[in-house]
């Protein structure tokens, strides 16, 4: 299994820090993207102790056969599919018993994408709002569903775009890792083509950047991924940057 990849994130245009972090851990072939939230820095500390805790999990599983998981095992669930569900259930608790433990962390909390490729699949997993998408051609799909309470009112009421544009709440989201004890985790999966390139974004891409332009942009540097990383943070930047902005892309190359 051949892959491409590159990553970036950066603060925006309107605030002076970032919460966002990523992963980029080809040797285990994981790649994450969390966007933190809380006060006084605190969304920072959530996304930051997601990443490390997904890194350490996968390093340890890979490594060491028996070492204990701390989970039990889905029986509905294949092995890779419960490895991405403990690993970002774990980030969970971590998060969670952090903010219990000191109060200037209360309430802080992240959203968390994730995505394992194994055997020429990839398995997503994720809680919140950053997003998965696959370019395949002259198409973009996006993977995951948002857990906000946007998608949640879609789902009850259909909405022009105008109604979506002006949608009050629409950053409000309805689970994330760190605000109560445990999480449920929505896993994806993917066969991709040689050639398909995978997604992985904050919000700060996609609720700046329109899908087709995150397309056109990402089309016209298919053989280029750091520049395609590069442009998309550029066009959410011009596009007002309101929200820090983390980009990962993984390009299948095939067995």
């Amino acid at each position: 299994m051949r892959l491409q990849y590159a990553g970036a994130t950066h603060v925006g245009m309107k605030r002076d820090h970032n919460e966002d972090n990523l992963l980029l851990l080809p040797e285990q072939n994981l790649f994450v993207v969390a966007d933190g939230m809380g006060g006084h820095s605190s969304g920072e500390v959530a996304s930051k102790i997601a990443v490390d805790t997904l890194k350490t999990f996968f390093e340890d599983t890979t490594s060491d056969e028996d070492v204990t998981w701390p989970f039990k095992l889905d029986r509905s669930l294949d092995y890779d599919d419960n490895r991405m569900t403990a690993g970002v259930k774990l980030a969970n608790r971590n998060i969670y018993e952090a903010s219990q433990a000191d109060s200037r962390y209360k309430g802080m909390g992240t959203t968390c994408v994730g995505m394992l490729w194994v055997d020429d699949k990839a398995v997503i997993g994720h809680v919140g709002d950053s997003r998965c998408y696959r370019i395949r051609g002259s198409e973009i799909t996006q993977v995951t569903e948002d857990h906000s309470l946007l998608n949640d009112y879609k789902k009850i009421q259909a909405l022009t775009p105008e109604e979506e544009a002006a949608f009050q709440y629409k950053n409000i989201i309805v689970r994330a890792l760190g605000m109560k004890e445990a999480v449920a985790v929505d896993i994806e999966h993917q066969e991709p083509q040689p050639g398909d390139i995978l997604l992985l974004c904050s919000d700060g891409l996609s609720g700046e950047v329109p899908d087709a332009q995150i397309l056109e942009i990402i089309s016209g540097r298919i053989d280029d991924l750091d520049a395609a990383v590069e442009t998309l943070i550029k066009a959410a930047c011009d596009n007002g940057g309101k929200d820090n902005v983390t980009v990962i892309l993984v390009k299948y190359l095939g067995k």
